[in-house]
């Protein structure tokens, strides 16, 4: 039984807590799952998430940002995504197609007949069965990232938590248009 579940939100709104829940009932179960994230996910994609990520990048132009994205995508499809749904796994991820029509599109203004083709050429043919949006308040969900990622021992993923607060509240938007506009 094959599925594929994304987690969707701006940061701080709780996406992963909610996905590590669903996970372990759907374990509790006996049905198998594979918990993933994007960007990441793989070897490759991670390389490049720490690009993505990383505040000392914060003059990344746009356009390389999505790019960036889209070859992160190709790579995690290809190697976990496709992979564990031709198993016949159930398939939950942070983050996937909305999320880049959301940051890059509503967030960064690029045009979103370009995010639509380049991700639909990254996702392979790939498509969520179902997503989950978490909303709330882009201020909340900074004051939840901030301490969290101030927290962390590794690497600091804060590029867009430094982003501006009219920045984050496109994105939270976008994610409010597309799920009107994709109410299934």
């Amino acid at each position: 039984m094959a599925c594929f579940i994304t987690f969707e939100g701006i940061e701080g709104c709780g996406k992963t807590t909610q996905m590590k829940l669903l996970s372990r009932r759907l374990a509790e179960k006996g049905l198998p799952v594979v918990m993933t994230r994007e960007p990441g996910g793989c070897g490759i994609a991670d390389q490049i998430r720490s690009i993505l990520l990383d505040a000392d990048n914060r003059g990344m132009v746009p356009l390389a940002e999505l790019l960036l994205y889209a070859a992160a995508r190709a790579q995690h499809v290809s190697e976990v995504i496709k992979p564990a749904l031709d198993a016949g796994k159930i398939v939950l991820c942070d983050r996937f197609t909305d999320a880049t029509l959301a940051y890059q599109g509503y967030g960064r203004q690029l045009d979103r007949s370009l995010i639509s083709d380049l991700t639909s050429l990254a996702a392979g043919g790939i498509r969520r069965d179902l997503t989950v949006l978490i909303d709330c308040r882009a201020e909340t969900g900074l004051e939840r990232a901030i301490p969290r990622i101030e927290a962390t021992a590794g690497a600091r993923e804060e590029r867009f938590e430094l982003e501006s607060i009219q920045f984050h509240r496109r994105i939270r938007e976008g994610y409010l248009k597309i799920a009107a506009e994709n109410p299934d």
